[in-house]
């Protein structure tokens, strides 16, 4: 018999929480009792440092979703504080959900780690931020998760070459992913998770999947292909006000998503027997010749 894939289903709450520590607090409870994933993922950033001057003084590129005057207003608005993720992990262990968050800078990436979470991630867009990723790999001893979104086949061995010199790579799971908000199915590329697979999982701890799209179907296509994790945005409503909403799963959907990946990851074996249990009956009642 085959192992069976356990697929580990993260819901990324990221900035959804609209800068509400109530609303992040309500999420998590939902995502872990209602839809059961096995982890809530959320964002940290330090906007002074993640920004240049001009890009923080610089107005929303989509003025719609903004919640301040300036990108940075607007980035600062949605941070929750150290402190406040304090609060997250141990609402986190009220639910029996695991805590995780990206970070996207030196500074978020030291206040993270104090936290001490099972995994902490990289996404696409800091995947080449090696004094950050140094920090992790010297000072983190969790699950080193990271995006390979908007990244180059060349910008990935370097990753990973970086990792294994640290002696960090059996601690590091990669993503495939496009990065766009949604993507289309014709970007979707699921057949590089083949690619990475094939590449590197004998270097890493796992491949995994974060999509970006509308529905649940390329997931579980995803989950076929190798990913045994997969990462979905999540907001309790779509049409909420931020960029990410659209390309997030509602609820009644990542709970769907949850059921259909550990349904199809328990098909995914082969038959112990030739004839198994379930077929002797209906062949000793059907089979000709």
């Amino acid at each position: 018999m085959t192992e069976m894939i356990k697929p580990f289903v993260t819901a990324e709450i990221g900035c959804n929480h609209k800068g509400d520590l109530d609303l992040a607090k309500e999420m998590i409870k939902i995502a872990a009792l209602y839809c059961d994933v096995d982890a809530v993922k959320f964002q940290k950033r330090t906007p002074k440092e993640l920004l240049t001057k001009e890009e923080y003084n610089a107005p929303h590129p989509n003025p719609v979703n903004s919640y301040g005057k300036t990108y940075g207003e607007h980035r600062e608005y949605l941070e929750l504080t150290l402190e406040q993720h304090k609060e997250l992990v141990e609402t986190c262990k009220q639910w029996d959900v695991e805590y995780s968050t990206s970070v996207w800078d030196l500074t978020s990436a030291k206040e993270i780690t104090s936290l001490n979470p099972t995994s902490i991630k990289v996404p696409s867009a800091c995947n080449l931020h090696f004094e950050m990723l140094e920090y992790l790999a010297d000072h983190y001893r969790g699950e080193i998760q990271l995006s390979f979104g908007m990244t180059s086949q060349e910008e990935e061995e370097k990753i990973i070459d970086f990792f294994k010199k640290k002696k960090r790579n059996k601690d590091l799971v990669i993503y495939s992913c496009v990065s766009g908000y949604p993507v289309p199915f014709e970007d979707l590329s699921l057949l590089d998770i083949t690619r990475i697979k094939n590449k590197f999982e004998k270097d890493v701890k796992g491949i995994g999947f974060s999509g970006h799209h509308l529905g649940i179907a390329p997931d579980v296509a995803a989950l076929t292909l190798g990913a045994k994790y997969v990462e979905r945005h999540y907001t309790l409503d779509r049409t909420w006000k931020g960029t990410d909403h659209s390309a997030s799963l509602e609820p009644h959907d990542l709970r769907q998503l949850v059921v259909d990946l550990r349904n199809v990851a328990s098909a995914l074996t082969f038959k112990e027997q030739e004839i198994l249990e379930i077929e002797k009956v209906q062949r000793k009642k059907l089979k000709r010749g």
